[in-house]
């Protein structure tokens, strides 16, 4: 059986795709990540992230305990601000980016 020349195109790019993965840590911004103190915007690590989003211009990141990641959506975590999730995506190696299928608190 011959697969047209767009089938076969389709077949690879599935097969290029990189996985979808979940990941489990705690929602951060990129200025603090895990060293709230430093910064302390607030008097919670939640209000110091939200004053780092809103007052300085850092971004919501995905802090796992050991890495850094940013996160393509950027208004679902600001209700999980310095929370533990758990967020199902693609991560884009080179940007260190997740892009984000889904995030919930993690159980």
């Amino acid at each position: 059986m011959k697969l047209p020349i767009a089938g076969l195109l389709a077949l690879a790019a599935l097969q290029a795709a990189p996985p979808q993965r979940t990941f489990t840590g705690t929602i951060s911004d990129s200025m603090c990540a895990d060293d709230h103190a430093s910064m302390r915007m607030g008097p919670t690590d939640a209000e110091c992230t939200k004053a780092c989003i809103e007052e300085h211009g850092a971004t919501y990141v995905l802090y796992d305990g050991k890495d850094v990641y940013a996160l393509s959506d950027q208004r679902t975590p600001e209700k999980f601000a310095a929370q533990k999730v758990t967020v199902r995506g693609t991560l884009d190696v080179k940007t260190r980016t997740i892009q984000v299928d889904s995030m919930t608190a993690a159980k």
